[in-house]
């Protein structure tokens, strides 16, 4: 039998991992996470795993072999916040812990698959993963390129590893299971809320040189995040640092239209949402400006070199997916 950790296995991705190999019939998985939060628990309840262990706890018995045989640790624990200002915290937690379990895995020979970020390229307008458009704008991005960074020296360019080791940069994800981000949850989730409660979506006004609303992310569904992890998971003899996005870029306005057509339907534009009362556009706040990625897209060319050809959905089908599961739950 498969045995697999999945660090953060309560959380956003990490449950939905858990439910991708639940559906491949896995369900030796052990979940690590710290449920100080005890509302993540919801994340979990519908799963079938093996044994919970504290993150306090997990990492000192793991590099003892404490757990037996285990075949491959998706690790997608890590601070997510990218406001947050800790450094020594964000450091601890992101780097210094990832550091721990390579080399764990490594001595275990137990495959490992990680969480980066599109953080990591920041202020850069190319989105390539190559060290001269990596420019983290906050702590967060920095952490994550760091471990990136030791990655790249310890497994010389990953062409002599011995066991997979594959890191996966995470451009805007949304859907199930992260209603337990507060804000860090996408804005596709606070958008339904927002309709739900008062009749209308919210977003950022002008900046960075875009109109209201017309900022450019990469925004990949959650269900995409998991085949393509998998897929790697199924291809033990691939290794690097990819990214993870649609490789298409669409702006938050698209997402607003998305939310609205779901839940009322017939607006065809954000013009027509705000001519209607649906969308309202808000200043932009001033916590966030020098530290906002106005555009983002991920370039696949490395993903679909290494042979995965994943067809990744649309904001109006991701979106349109997650609002009837939002809807069906609330």
């Amino acid at each position: 039998m498969t045995r697999v950790v999945v660090t953060g296995g309560a959380g956003f991705i990490g449950s939905n991992i858990v439910q991708g190999l639940n559906a491949r019939g896995i369900d030796d998985i052990i979940v690590v996470d710290d449920l100080t939060h005890g509302d993540k628990f919801r994340n979990l309840a519908d799963l079938k795993i093996a044994d919970y262990i504290d993150a306090d706890d997990f990492y000192a018995v793991f590099a003892e072999g404490g757990f037996g045989k285990v075949e491959a640790v998706f690790h997608e624990g890590a601070c997510s916040d990218t406001m947050e200002q800790d450094g020594k915290y964000m450091m601890d937690n992101n780097y210094g812990v990832s550091c721990s379990l390579f080399e764990s895995c490594q001595e275990r020979g137990t495959r490992l698959l990680y969480a980066s970020s599109a953080a990591v390229y920041g202020g850069s307008s190319t989105f390539r993963e190559t060290p001269e458009f990596e420019r983290p704008l906050n702590v967060y991005g920095y952490s994550k390129l760091l471990f990136d960074q030791r990655m790249r020296r310890e497994c010389g360019d990953f062409q002599r590893m011995k066991k997979q080791v594959v890191g996966f940069r995470y451009f805007n994800v949304y859907g199930p299971r992260e209603q337990h981000k507060g804000r860090m949850a996408s804005v596709a989730f606070h958008q339904f809320n927002q309709f739900r409660d008062q009749g209308k979506v919210k977003l950022f006004g002008e900046y960075g040189g875009y109109g209201p609303g017309e900022q450019t992310r990469d925004f990949v569904f959650v269900d995409d995040v998991v085949a393509v992890n998998l897929w790697f998971f199924d291809h033990p003899e691939k290794s690097g640092i990819f990214n993870l996005g649609s490789g298409r870029a669409q702006p938050f306005n698209d997402v607003a239209v998305a939310v609205v057509n779901t839940l009322k339907g017939g607006v065809p534009t954000a013009q027509a949402a705000v001519e209607q009362g649906l969308l309202e556009y808000i200043p932009f706040p001033d916590a966030l400006r020098g530290k906002y990625q106005c555009f983002t897209q991920a370039d696949l060319t490395a993903l679909r070199e290494a042979g995965c050809e994943h067809q990744f959905a649309d904001v109006a089908t991701g979106v349109g997916k997650y609002m009837k599961v939002l809807s069906s739950a609330a």
